[in-house]
């Protein structure tokens, strides 16, 4: 991983500024509120919590409400935000709890809480999660290696389909990464794939990378292709190890991704405290969200304890320049990644069952499972909304966001998602 000489004195100098500003704020916030923001009156009822996050740009939301000292104003000091080293680590952390050494809650792949609730990710014994909020929607992406340039794979994958008919022939299944069974990135290559009529369980191999791994995996040529979030897409780019066929708001605008998701004993044991956490981690969002702050943002998350990237790995995309690295380019992307705008944070029940009927489709959860009973377990929409009116904001009228529509035409109704399942051809169902 190489910085020009310009990157490097512009991102050292900048980071070193914010850095500074920072620590700044989090001792004046702990000036402010020594004892907590709600001291005086019915506060938070620990001052502590252990919350893990995944290197991505989507965990800045965690980063920086620890880094600016949110945590402490909403009366939890103590919070620790840890790098998780997989979305396995993650999972196993959360089914131990910080108490056995584990964490509380995470910057987590929004199907896994529900996965975890079933027992279908944690050996059959449930570990019941809820959700808090979204931490953002949009900015992830599918890279393939170069060589799929001939064959002009892009958002249509079908110009795949033949060269993976010939690794598979030859014996050599083509391999396809993603980060945990079951969780967004699975489903998104999932999508894309049969989309232009590969069969993901089929024709190609599908692989858990953990994300940081994935461009080291490409230039060793182990992977021809692989869905993950930034910076990782534009850090292949960046040293010319392939290309960006789609990001996967081109898929589906605006599509929800991460969650703040936490222990449900936690949370039923210290409700003020699971409040004070999404208010301040709301409040983080609202700041990730204005351009004017990106520069410094990232000079945090980029930071050897966090995403540990180059500044130049991370900032473009976020502020809408994409280079796809086959030749196309965008500028003022509407693909940004959001954290609050248009109700980014929100999370929408709806989306939640899209997620549930995504994996039904790939046999990750059975046909029999009550996906509206388990996401009114699960999704606890209320607590958002009490957090939001704690500092002055409000969310949507209602927990759907209505119909959804892909970009092969295909239409996902939440009053109605087994017409959706039964409009999509390629599927795998238990």
């Amino acid at each position: 991983m190489t910085m020009s000489k310009t990157d490097t004195k512009t991102s050292g100098l900048t980071r070193r500024h914010v850095l500074i500003g920072a620590a700044a704020t989090v001792a004046a916030a702990k000036a402010a509120f020594p004892a907590g923001a709600h001291a005086a009156g019915a506060g938070p009822e620990v001052a502590k919590a252990r919350l893990g996050f995944i290197a991505l740009t989507d965990s800045s939301p965690l980063i920086i409400a620890k880094e600016r000292g949110l945590f402490a104003k909403y009366g939890l000091p103590d919070i620790e935000v840890v790098k998780q080293a997989s979305w396995a680590a993650t999972r196993d952390n959360l089914v131990l709890g910080a108490e056995r050494g584990g964490i509380d809650g995470a910057h987590i792949l929004s199907p896994m809480p529900y996965l975890m609730t079933t027992g279908a990710i944690t050996n059959g014994v449930p570990t019941p999660m809820y959700i808090l909020a979204r931490l953002n929607t949009n900015g992830q992406g599918i890279s393939v290696g170069n060589d799929l340039k001939a064959v002009k794979v892009g958002l249509n994958s079908a110009g795949a389909k033949a060269k993976f008919q010939q690794l598979k022939a030859a014996g050599n299944i083509a391999k396809v990464a993603m980060t945990f069974r079951g969780g967004t990135h699975d489903l998104w290559v999932r999508y894309w794939l049969a989309a232009g009529g590969i069969n993901p369980d089929v024709d190609v191999a599908t692989i858990v990378i953990p994300p940081p791994q994935m461009v080291a995996n490409m230039k060793a040529g182990t992977q021809d292709a692989f869905c993950v979030g930034e910076p990782w897409n534009g850090q292949l780019v960046n040293q010319h190890v392939g290309y960006t066929a789609c990001l996967t708001s081109e898929l589906w605008m605006n599509h929800p991704e991460k969650a703040l998701g936490m222990r449900a004993a936690w949370v039923d044991k210290y409700p003020r405290a699971a409040q004070a956490i999404t208010a301040a981690v709301q409040e983080a969002q609202l700041w990730c969200d204005k351009a004017a702050n990106l520069p410094a943002m990232c000079s945090i998350v980029s930071g050897r304890q966090y995403i540990n990237v180059p500044m130049g790995d991370i900032l473009p995309r976020l502020q809408g320049t994409v280079d796809y690295g086959d030749g196309r380019t965008l500028k003022n992307s509407p693909h940004r990644m959001k954290f609050w705008a248009d109700n980014a944070s929100f999370p929408f029940k709806s989306h939640d069952l899209w997620f549930l009927t995504e994996d039904i489709r790939w046999g990750v959860l059975p046909q029999k499972t009550n996906t509206k009973a388990l996401v009114d377990k699960v999704n606890r929409s209320d607590i958002w909304r009490a957090a939001a009116k704690s500092i002055g904001q409000a969310g949507p009228t209602g927990d759907s966001r209505g119909v959804e529509r892909f970009f092969d035409g295909k239409v996902f109704d939440p009053a109605n998602p087994g017409a959706y399942l039964a409009s999509q051809p390629i599927k795998k169902l238990v």
